[in-house]
């Protein structure tokens, strides 16, 4: 089975990264997949959200990276059957410094994620990867370890300003360190029908985009920002809010999307 190694990204904070990973996730292992989530964030934002703690020492995937827990210990499975997590705590953003003379750094994900010895990973048929709000050392680690990415747009004025600069890391990353590297989707965020803003955005990104934006539109919605207090993805907190159904739309069409090569980034 090829698995799908998916970082959701974008450099920009805010814009329902970490929200998509989780509903999306979620929704995906709702339909009877096997999904792993690693939680990249030092905030651990995607561990809080799936009900887990992100002061967890011993689980966590800087012990992981760091070589200290093995990845199957690592691993919790969290409330929704089927979905399972790589945590995330604070000691993460320690390591950029920590790594400062491993030339081989940027590999070190990669290289966890690849090893053929290790068949920890080989139940999953997707594992999304919840980057940083930033092109940090530990966001070009999930690019070089990803064959996919997903980028979450909010339709604001600046949006696509920033997906520029992210297209060019982006082409960087495919050329000297992972030429595997494609765009499996951008996803548009809180959308307001309400806002000529957010059509105007919705057009320059279907034009610049093409076919890789999802038809799905994710909603500004009240419910979607008040499940992660509750430690429980929105699909669990409230499975008829009209973010929850956006979510369970674009796992439908995030699963028939065809397995052909998606282009270059740009």
């Amino acid at each position: 089975m090829a698995r799908s190694i998916i970082s959701v990204i974008n450099q920009k904070g805010g814009v329902g990264k970490t929200t998509t990973v989780i509903n999306l996730a979620t929704a995906l292992a709702k339909k009877g997949k096997e999904i792993l989530v690693i939680d990249l964030d030092p905030q651990g934002n995607a561990t809080t959200g799936l009900g887990k703690s992100n002061n967890d020492e011993e689980k966590s995937i800087y012990n992981v990276l760091i070589g200290k827990t093995s990845l199957k210990s690592a691993i919790q499975k969290t409330n929704v059957p089927g979905l399972d997590i790589i945590g995330s705590n604070v000691n993460l953003s320690g390591l950029e410094v920590e790594t400062a003379n491993d030339t081989n750094r940027a590999f070190l994900l990669k290289e966890i994620l690849l090893n053929k010895s290790d068949l920890t990973l080989n139940k999953y048929e997707t594992i999304f990867i919840d980057c940083p709000p930033s092109l940090s050392l530990l966001t070009v680690m999930s690019l070089v370890s990803a064959n996919q990415l997903l980028i979450p747009l909010q339709t604001e004025f600046f949006a696509l300003e920033g997906v520029t600069q992210l297209i060019k890391t982006i082409d960087r990353i495919k050329v000297s360190l992972n030429p595997e590297l494609n765009i499996r989707g951008v996803l548009l965020t809180m959308f307001d029908r309400r806002n000529k803003l957010s059509s105007q955005v919705d057009m320059e990104a279907r034009k610049h985009f093409k076919n890789k934006v999802y038809k799905t539109v994710v909603p500004r919605n009240v419910r979607l920002s008040e499940a992660p207090s509750h430690g429980m993805p929105c699909l669990i907190y409230d499975k008829n809010c009209t973010g929850s159904k956006s979510y369970i739309n674009l796992a439908e069409e995030f699963i028939n999307q065809s397995d052909q090569p998606l282009g270059s980034a740009a």
